[in-house]
């Protein structure tokens, strides 16, 4: 008899465990599926194109999503505050960048930069700028690699940018010098939830007045955590840039949030490690896809 009423106590816990761990079995098998049915979605190819989804940061954003399709496009605003030591600068720009071509991007941008007063007693070797059209952005980027069972994206690409006098100087040419900013990016999804991507290139920088080129590279690297069924993510970026020197590393917590169909919104703090020039800096990307549909 107690041999019967152990064995049946034990049947009985086994089925409450079993019974217990179901719902958290079925929700995780829901949140995969819905996962891997979103991906597909996104990934969808046109013309046999194969295409992965990546997280894309929002402070040094791509030209075009890695494995772009031909026709979609996208509009950008930003707005940015950065506490510098001296001044506070106040950051604006617009942006456009379409796809002119299967993983082919374009991408045409005007920074603006408007400049808040000088703080009294502020170390003198940091002097107020001018408020500036910061230039003219054009840039390009090429997918050469989309490796969907890898979850793999490699892409090359080249930014130019016409840079130009202070609205505050009337002297001297319009155009004060060029930047070239030729870049590799490489991107990986861990699963479907995990993106890791890495984005770096030589900065050279041309002044016309001087005739001298200044000389940087920049590495930046990335990890994102995206919600799963949605294009809402958290992560940092680390945006790090080495000159002969110098070293200057800047943390940029962030999110993503979509909040239309074909509206989204970013929003990044900036944390340096070494606040030789700048202390907290904030920046907000809203991000518009004309013609979007998921």
């Amino acid at each position: 008899m107690i041999h019967r009423h152990t064995l049946l106590l034990f049947t009985a816990i086994c089925v409450l465990q079993v019974t217990a761990q179901e719902p958290d079995t079925t929700r995780r098998s829901q949140s995969d599926l819905l996962d891997s049915i979103y991906i597909a979605e996104v990934e969808a190819a046109h013309g046999g194109r194969p295409k992965v989804l990546h997280a894309e940061p929002l402070y040094i954003d791509l030209i075009r999503d890695l494995g772009a399709h031909k026709g979609e496009k996208e509009w950008n605003m930003g707005f940015g505050i950065t506490d510098n030591l001296g001044y506070d600068a106040y950051d604006l720009l617009l942006e456009y960048e379409w796809a002119a071509l299967d993983r082919i991007g374009f991408e045409v941008e005007t920074p603006f930069t408007f400049f808040g007063q000088q703080r009294p007693g502020s170390d003198s070797t940091q002097v107020r700028p001018g408020n500036q059209l910061d230039g003219l952005k054009l840039a390009t980027q090429w997918s050469f690699l989309v490796n969907e069972r890898l979850a793999t994206s490699l892409a090359v690409g080249y930014i130019h940018k016409f840079t130009t006098r202070p609205f505050n100087v009337s002297e001297g040419t319009l155009l004060t010098g060029h930047h070239y900013d030729p870049f590799i990016v490489a991107a990986k999804r861990w699963g479907h939830n995990f993106h890791t991507l890495i984005y770096a290139g030589p900065q050279f920088t041309y002044d016309r007045t001087s005739r001298s080129t200044h000389t940087r590279t920049g590495i930046n690297t990335n990890l994102h955590y995206m919600i799963s069924g949605t294009r809402n993510f958290v992560g940092v970026e680390v945006n790090k840039e080495f000159s002969r020197n110098d070293i200057d590393m800047t943390f940029r917590p962030q999110m993503r949030v979509s909040i239309a169909e074909n509206l989204l919104v970013g929003i990044v703090t900036g944390i340096p490690v070494n606040r030789e020039n700048e202390r907290f800096s904030m920046f907000m990307r809203l991000i518009w896809e004309p013609g979007h549909k998921h």
